[in-house]
């Protein structure tokens, strides 16, 4: 599994509020399990979608979090992203 910096837990809460970083956020919550159970599936999908907004470290996340996913998961998360996309 991926390890994750805690640190990265705060990334952009400095008066940032851009989508890409509250998506981002979102893939740390679920990667990491804080105040949730751990899902990869969420976690992809969230870092997915930041990485497709903009956010490099997203998608390095994303590429680390898929590494530790089956080809099932790897394709609900992303029928997952594509369906918010669609609908955002």
């Amino acid at each position: 599994m991926a390890r994750y910096d805690v640190q990265e837990a705060g990334f952009g809460t400095a008066g940032s509020s851009t989508q890409a970083d509250v998506l981002f956020q979102l893939g740390m919550m679920y990667a990491t399990g804080r105040d949730c159970d751990v899902d990869l599936v969420a976690a992809h999908k969230w870092f997915n979608i930041a990485a497709i907004k903009g956010s490099e470290r997203a998608a390095e996340l994303r590429s680390e979090v898929a590494a530790g996913m089956s080809k099932p998961e790897l394709a609900k998360a992303l029928r997952d992203a594509r369906e918010w996309m669609t609908m955002h």
